[in-house]
């Protein structure tokens, strides 16, 4: 948690600079009127993002099974094209870090493990005017992710080692994100949630799923 109220503070900081040359990609609405935003063209934007995960994993395994909640940092850089002339769509990816994981209990004793993943979302956005400079952004779509790193940490034997090893996860997650965003200006925030659809098992008669909420704020020039 210590890291994440750092990174948010960073954020805080770095905000003044950029709104100097932050241009939002729902600056193109005409002054005065009612009329419809993107109608000059095809826009794209850029974007950066700063958060929280909350995260937990579900799994046959009871050794593997962390239901509890797991705080980890989220992290990323996002681009957005929008996908016709006067269209309100836009399709967004990216590059993020996130840490995901869970926390539970065996045989009596904590445990708990990092599931550390980069992880490329794939989104179709919708922009609706909600006030001059504001517009609410639901998204749906899927994301792709690789591990990078994690420990699972057995607090009843005192002993860490690598979340994918051969007795813990897959490397390899993908699954369904769907959310919210609000855009006032160069400001961004949003809300969703990430279904892992992939089996991040290695045993072939167990199954272990990812399951996210996240939170985060940025800003999109």
């Amino acid at each position: 948690m210590k890291r994440i109220m750092i990174a948010l503070l960073s954020l805080a900081l770095t905000v003044p600079a950029l709104a100097q040359y932050g241009r939002p990609h729902n600056y193109s609405r005409p002054q005065n009127t009612r009329a419809p935003r993107y109608q000059h063209g095809l826009e794209m934007y850029y974007g950066l993002r700063l958060g929280a995960a909350f995260s937990t994993v579900n799994s046959d395994d009871i050794y593997l099974d962390g239901g509890s909640i797991k705080t980890g940092l989220n992290i990323g850089a996002v681009v957005g094209f929008q996908l016709g002339y006067r269209s309100p769509v836009f399709f967004e990816t990216g590059l993020s870090y996130i840490e995901k994981g869970g926390e539970g209990r065996y045989e009596g004793s904590k445990f708990t493990y990092g599931l550390d993943y980069l992880e490329m979302p794939l989104l179709m956005k919708y922009a609706i005017d909600a006030a001059p400079d504001c517009s609410i952004q639901p998204f749906v779509g899927g994301y792709m992710a690789v591990g990078v790193g994690g420990k699972i940490k057995d607090f009843g034997h005192r002993q860490a080692y690598s979340s994918f090893d051969n007795d813990g996860f897959n490397r390899f997650d993908g699954g369904i994100r769907l959310g919210c965003g609000v855009q006032y200006q160069f400001l961004y925030a949003e809300l969703g949630y990430d279904i892992g659809l992939a089996n991040i098992s290695h045993d072939y008669f167990d199954t272990s799923h990812t399951g996210s909420f996240f939170a985060t704020i940025g800003v999109n020039f």
